[in-house]
């Protein structure tokens, strides 16, 4: 069983206290009202003083309006409402009812556009992220300064955001309580994988050019446990080298396909071998694993047919067959420019990747349906051996992480670096935004760069050297109808209008990253907005300076102009929840809403 015995129901709930439960509210409802304000689906009135002279306070009126919230904010950059949860109270008929996030969603329905079929699914998701919070507040607080000095794994389980822009970013709909202690990553539990056996008739395996299966299989498994799976096949009347081996998240096993693949494992296509000896700690994105084990080894992505933030986080088998080839081909990319290779940027490889294809779903589902995409899993590179000594990552996440007492942990960053935020930051945007603009406008070629795909690599004193990104067979794109590309990389080619493409900068990294950033150290004093976005200006005019033959796809694709268009993530949640983007198309599944000025634009040289 999945359960963890050692729990029993009434201690699985423990962390579900009124005192938790209100303020994991507060927090949610403050995201709420700042993001859903971002994306102009609220608009907060300004409370007057007595005198009628403007305040820092706001209000925030319900469908019907019945019901009012007040909060005091700061305004910055991008729109970023930055809201003093302290701040926020709840009125209804002269009486203060207390913050309920799952009744703020509810009275808000209609501005929020939320359907009769996706509202109760969304409360879920909000739920589900309620409890997250509560769970992450029961822990032991861990102060941002000693995060700050953290190892990679401590840092990466010690997140307590999520993603920055959604407020339902916690839902992982179809855990159980016990499933969420033993696999979210914020409880830090040790997982054994499943492994199964996948004959070679109905599954493909793709490698990269410098590694073969067996080669990936003796990096992986020991001979021990090699054998203990060959013996296991040999009971079955089998031979292990008619299959391979296909690593598989337990939740998977159990919930999906034990049950879905039944005909598949009763046939003997599939084979369940048991767990693997390894240790496994489960990453910010769910399915993917960093052997606790042995850290040098791959990371494991498996699919996990669990809905998460607008999508069910499965694998398509018919789409791993190409991830190797798209790595190899954008490693070597990166590899063979002198411009990158400066930045340092470096990628984690997914080098390997294995797909089962059952027959019957095959032929019965439509092309992107879950069903596809039940059975797969790549292997990713670790950043371990990629690193020198005196250097340690982190996930670039932890740039916006604040701890319970509301400090930040990039403050204690720079604060342990012995360098002033300005150069700090500026070593920063060198090593995450140098090598993102590069890409752009010598390649057309664009990531999903946010947080938790992003590792920084630090010095000993806390600054940041350079950068890794992963995560990039199903995020990279080439916008570009001439580019020549491979054909087993034809795959990212994307059709984006003219008038989209600058939008991977402006809301990939600006308007979903460097927004937020932003909003903390000039919140907490530690840099001021005219200060960042100066050294953000700095950054890009240094690139431009640097690459005078592409002045004029500067001029084209202008990262100083004066607004660029409002692309609202929680839109696209809020409108479908089960998926949010059409994969086929995203560019065409955007939400744009009028525009934001950009901050970059009073620095145009």
């Amino acid at each position: 069983m999945t359960t963890p015995t050692s729990l029993s129901p009434r201690e699985a709930v423990a962390h579900l206290t009124p005192e938790r439960w209100d303020l994991a509210n507060r927090l949610l409802v403050r995201k709420a009202l700042a993001e859903f304000t971002h994306e102009r689906l609220l608009t907060p009135a300004p409370i007057p003083s007595q005198d009628g002279q403007p305040t820092d306070r706001y209000s925030v009126n319900s469908d019907d309006g019945t019901t009012e919230y007040r909060f005091t904010a700061r305004q910055f950059a991008l729109d970023h409402w930055q809201i003093d949860a302290g701040s926020i109270t709840r009125h209804r008929d002269g009486s203060q009812l207390p913050l309920d996030a799952l009744a703020f969603i509810t009275e808000l329905r209609d501005s929020l556009r939320l359907g009769a079929e996706i509202l109760p699914v969304y409360l879920e998701e909000i739920s589900s992220t309620l409890s997250s919070t509560a769970f992450k507040l029961a822990r032991t607080p861990v102060s941002a300064d000693r995060l700050a000095r953290s190892g990679f794994q401590e840092i990466e389980a010690g997140m307590t955001e999520g993603h920055p822009c959604f407020v339902a970013n916690n839902g992982r709909l179809g855990f159980d309580i016990a499933e969420y202690l033993a696999y979210a990553p914020e409880a830090g539990a040790p997982v054994r994988l499943i492994w199964v056996a996948a004959h070679r008739d109905h599954a493909t395996f793709t490698a990269a050019a410098d590694l073969s299966y067996d080669k990936l299989l003796l990096s992986e498994l020991s001979a021990q446990t090699l054998r203990r799976f060959s013996a296991a096949m040999k009971e079955e009347g089998l031979e292990l080298d008619d299959y391979f081996l296909i690593p598989v998240h337990p939740w998977q096993w159990w919930n999906k396909l034990s049950v879905t693949f039944a005909a598949e494992v009763a046939r003997r296509n599939l084979v369940c071998l048991g767990h693997g000896d390894d240790e496994h700690l489960a990453q910010q994105s769910i399915r993917t694993f960093f052997n606790a084990t042995n850290p040098v080894k791959h990371y494991v992505k498996t699919a996990l047919s669990v809905l998460n933030m607008g999508f069910l986080r499965g694998l398509s088998a018919e789409y791993m067959k190409a991830t190797p080839a798209i790595n190899d081909w954008l490693a070597r990319l990166i590899s063979e420019d002198d411009v990158l290779r400066e930045t340092g940027l470096s990628v984690l490889r997914e080098c390997a990747a294995v797909g089962y294809h059952p027959a019957p779903y095959e032929a019965a589902a439509a092309k992107g349906s879950p069903y596809l995409k039940m059975l797969a899993a790549l292997w990713r590179e670790s950043p371990v051996p990629l690193l020198a000594p005196g250097e340690r990552p982190a996930t670039m996440a932890s740039l916006l992480h604040t701890d319970a007492e509301g400090a930040s942990l990039a403050t204690s960053l720079i604060e342990q670096s012995g360098l002033d935020a300005a150069t700090w930051l500026r070593r920063y945007l060198d090593a995450y935004l140098t090598p993102l603009l590069h890409c752009f406008y010598e390649y057309d070629l664009v990531f999903m760069p946010h947080g938790e795909n992003v590792i920084l690599v630090l010095d000993e004193d806390g600054v940041p050297k350079r950068a890794i990104f992963k995560d990039l067979a199903e995020e990279v794109a080439v916008m570009s109808a001439d580019a020549e590309l491979p054909p087993e990389v034809e795959r990212i080619r994307a059709d984006v209008p003219e008038e989209k493409k600058l939008l991977s900068i402006f809301t990939d990294v600006f308007d979903c990253f460097l927004r937020f950033l932003n909003g903390i150290l000039a919140g907490n004093g530690t840099l001021d907005e005219e200060a960042f976005w100066s050294a953000v200006a700095d950054c890009v005019r240094d690139y431009q300076k640097s690459a005078p033959h592409l002045a004029e796809r500067f001029e084209r694709y202008d990262l100083f102009a004066d607004t660029f268009a409002l692309s609202c993530l929680n839109r696209l949640q809020l409108r479908n929840n089960q998926q949010m983007v059409d994969l086929q198309d995203p560019a065409g599944a955007l939400q744009l809403v009028g525009e934001l000025e950009n901050p970059l634009a009073r620095f145009a040289p």
